[in-house]
């Protein structure tokens, strides 16, 4: 009896076979994420229960010409072993690879570099997606319109308010046939206000050319001038040094600034605009957003992993079956609760993310937070961040002058004295907060 779905094909050339690839970064990246990625890799933070990039495996599962997937980027092996295994369980259609830049390349340069590995059984198309992004990833909708239009490249899309818009890559298309026209990244003045959201479905007759002609635009390029303070420094050794610092720089190719651009000049690129959610998870604080986003999509469509809804339930609420919550506690909306927690009598939480062992106490509320591992909220404490706009792409906010998180976050293993409240605060690993704290300029509790 044969264990295969039905309609997934082989990659070992059938027609229409894709490959997928996920970005991950590396540990010198996700500084933003901190304190939370000092403890787990900003892909492996739990989201709506599931580390970030089980949200994009989730989506790659379903789409039927996919059998490999890979995550590309520059952490140590053993880093993603665990995860590797537990979702080749969980998605058994899906062969999971993990390929280790030796640098960071960039987001092009990576798929190059891994090219040969992407390329085997001679795959028509690779989805590549950037980990820290969280959307419904409409994968199967941007393979039939690449389906449709012979695309060499489609890139989702979303609609942002024009003051954001800037922050992020800017398309501008035709209305009628979707085709990107321009493409320009972090633009200076307003050019549209449909962004890119990092996710790509590419012909792979197109994109590795494409990275081909960009490295070779960049070594083309005449060598940068150097000024030396004095005659002592050029020596051989620095001269090399300067040498391997450009050969580096070289390598570094940037999908959003180096191909994209290039791209929108080919009259086969097209956008797939979606209406759905989506946000990018750079700061720690955006996991709340995304945590929100992930669980009313997870209510949508009807997830048996929720908490049923009861009084003192309100949905969407993921509870970890080893938790502990007492049933006069009030949770939700929009809260999710690790493995082994303890969550006391009367204490309420909403819109917070609670990971695995922390405590929270009687009688204790926690708003618009995130209660790091093995944190404890003392009884009749307040942890509290404040809430911002739901089409806000920012998670800081302006008190008294002084730009601060919206989220307040509690990094692993901090401790909140009884009655004690701690307001827009981000509180390194390992702290003890034993009075009132509220923000200051520099996230440190005082």
């Amino acid at each position: 009896m044969s264990l295969q779905i039905p309609h997934r094909e082989k990659a070992n050339g059938a027609t229409g076979a894709t490959k997928a690839v996920i970005l991950v970064g590396g540990s010198s990246r996700g500084t933003r994420f901190r304190p939370l990625s000092l403890d787990v890799p900003k892909p492996l933070f739990d989201v709506a229960g599931h580390p970030i990039i089980w949200h994009c495996l989730t989506a790659i599962d379903k789409v039927p010409s996919i059998q490999e997937v890979y995550l590309i980027g520059y952490y140590e092996e053993s880093v993603f072993r665990d995860f590797i295994k537990d979702s080749s369980t969980e998605f058994p259609n899906l062969s999971i690879k993990y390929l280790r830049e030796y640098q960071a390349l960039g987001t092009a340069g990576g798929l190059y570099h891994f090219r040969d590995a992407i390329l085997k059984g001679r795959p028509e198309r690779i989805f590549v997606l950037n980990s820290d992004v969280c959307c419904s990833f409409p994968l199967n909708e941007m393979l039939k319109l690449s389906q449709e239009k012979d695309a060499e490249a489609v890139i989702l899309g979303t609609r942002v308010s024009e003051d954001a818009a800037s922050n992020f890559g800017c398309i501008v298309s035709d209305s009628h046939t979707r085709r990107v026209l321009h493409y320009v990244e972090k633009p200076e003045s307003h050019i549209s206000n449909l962004i890119n959201c990092g996710v790509y479905l590419f012909s792979t007759d197109a994109i590795f050319p494409s990275i081909r002609s960009a490295i070779k635009r960049r070594t083309d390029r005449p060598s940068r001038l150097v000024s030396y303070p004095s005659s002592d420094n050029l020596e051989s050794s620095f001269m090399i040094d300067e040498e391997d610092d450009e050969n580096r720089q070289n390598e570094v190719i940037r999908l959003e600034q180096d191909i994209l651009s290039d791209m929108a000049d080919n009259k086969q690129f097209f956008v797939y605009e979606t209406k759905d959610f989506w946000r990018q998870i750079k700061t720690a604080g955006s996991a709340i957003p995304a945590n929100a986003l992930y669980l009313q999509k997870a209510l949508q469509n009807g997830s048996k992993e929720l908490a049923p809804r009861s009084e003192n339930i309100l949905p969407p609420v993921y509870i970890h079956p080893t938790a502990q919550v007492h049933p006069t506690a009030k949770l939700g909306p929009n809260v999710s609760i690790g493995p082994r927690v303890t969550v006391g009598a009367g204490a309420r939480v909403k819109e917070s993310i609670v990971l695995e062992d922390a405590e929270i106490k009687h009688d204790a509320c926690v708003l618009y937070s995130i209660i790091g591992w093995n944190s404890r909220v003392g009884a009749w404490a307040r942890v509290e961040g404040t809430p911002t706009p739901v089409t806000s792409h920012t998670t800081s906010i302006i008190k008294n002058g002084v730009k601060v998180q919206a989220i307040t976050i509690l990094g692993k293993e901090c401790g909140v004295g009884d009655e004690v409240r701690v307001q827009n605060c981000i509180c390194l690993p390992f702290k003890e907060l034993k009075r009132v704290s509220l923000y200051d300029s520099n996230h440190e509790p005082h």
